[in-house]
Order: structure tokens, then sequence, then C-alpha cells
């Protein structure tokens, strides 16, 4: 079935939209169980193929709950397609592969959190709790143009960044690399990345340029730019929000 949804326990209120991609059917019906015990309505895909028609049909979907290993698309393919899709829905990636550099990688697709097999399933129900509270508390579209983090909103169409609303002057390259990195919160980007889609993919020199950008960039939008707390360095890999 390409979905099926479990509603909430009739004595909590939905709380959110959840979306749980598992093909082993115990750990699926466990994780289920668990979120609708807590008020979410839970949403399941045994693959990432009918994940992926999923988070395209739902018109809400406040989390994904994504394994690794699955059959069709896996979890690393899925996130993959869900940011160059745009879509920016937290997800909590879980997996038997717990070392460092698997947790690094899930992390650089687009996951927002990484979690290890075995897992309690206290654990996992708090760390949907924390990404939900953090989605909803930094990062808040206005509407389609306008975004909000923490104390920075930006104005795309009115070429217009404020903090504590007091507009801020930006050149031309922080304003793009800001609205890149706002347009896809938690999104890690390389410094590849950030040449083609902010100087395009014709730029020649030397991609240190990115580094200098954002420091400029941090020296106006950060309280302490020697400890940023918007535009955070991912190290090895680049850049994120937050």
């Amino acid at each position: 079935m390409l979905l099926t949804e479990q509603a909430p326990s009739t004595s909590k209120a939905t709380v959110g939209c959840v979306l749980v991609v598992e093909d082993e059917a115990i750990i699926q019906d466990a994780i289920a169980l668990a979120l609708r015990e807590e008020g979410y309505t839970v949403f399941l895909a045994e693959d990432g193929y009918n994940a992926l028609q999923i988070a395209k049909t739902v018109a809400r979907l406040d989390l994904v709950v994504l394994d690794v290993m699955l059959p069709s698309i896996n979890g690393l393919d899925f996130c993959r397609i869900l940011r160059h899709e745009g879509n920016n829905v937290p997800v909590l990636m879980i997996s038997a592969r717990g070392n460092e550099s698997d947790r690094i990688v899930g992390l650089e697709v687009g996951a927002d959190d990484y979690l290890s097999k075995p897992f309690g399933m206290r654990e996992l129900v708090a760390r949907c709790r924390a990404l939900l509270r953090r989605s909803r508390r930094d990062f808040v579209a206005t509407n389609a143009t306008v975004y909000k983090f923490g104390d920075v909103t930006m104005y795309p169409d009115e070429c217009r960044v404020t903090i504590n609303d007091a507009e801020i002057n930006l050149s031309p390259k922080e304003f793009r690399l800001l609205d890149l990195f706002m347009s896809h919160p938690r999104r890690v980007w390389s410094r590849e990345q950030l040449l083609e889609k902010v100087w395009g993919v014709d730029f020649v020199g030397d991609s240190k340029t990115v580094d200098v950008h954002i420091r400029w960039l941090r020296e106006k939008i950060e309280a302490d730019p020697s400890d940023p707390k918007h535009i955070v360095t991912v190290r090895g890999f680049g850049y994120r929000l937050g």
C-alpha cells in the first residue's frame, strides 16, 4: 500500500505528522506505536520510492524518521533527493551503522540528526520532539518570500535583511549567500557548491573566496563572529544555517 496512516491515540491531540521509513516490520511497528502514543499522526513506508511519493502527497509533513538501509532507494539517496527538491522537512536518520564516518555522511546529505541502532524508543521520541521544537522555533517562513532564523529576517524580493528589526547592509554576494542558507536551513553546502550557486559555474579562482565572504557575512549577522550561531562550519564539508 502506497500510503499508510496511523492516527494518534484518542487521549492526545495531534502534535505533528511523521513519516516513518523503515523496512523491518518489527522496528517500524515499534516506532509507529511510540510516536502515536505521543500524539503524532504517523505515515509508513517500507522503501525509499514509496517514501518519496508520500512526501510529495501529504499536505503537512513535520518530520521524517528514516532508516539508511532500504530497498529501491536507500536512505542516503532519499535524503539527497528530498533536499535537491527543496523539501526542508527535518530528518532523523537511523542506522545500524553508527561509526563517526557514517554519521558524518548522513548529516552531509541533509539529515538533521542521526541515531544508531539499537536505540530506546524514549530516546527516539525525545529526539523527534527536539527536532520539531528546533524547526518551529528557529526557522519560520512567514510567506513564500520572507524567511526568519533567530533574530535575522530576510525579504528576498526586497533585497533587504534585518536583525531585531534593524536593517543591515549586505553586498550582493553576501546577500545571495544568506538567501541560499536561509532558503535551505540545515543543509550543508560545500565550498564548490557555494561557488557554483553564488559565483556561477564559470568562476575561476580559489575556493577560499567563499571563506572570506562567509567571514564578512558573519561579521554582519553574528553577535560573536568568532563563535557563530547562524552560519555554522561543518568541519571537512562546508557550511550550513544553524
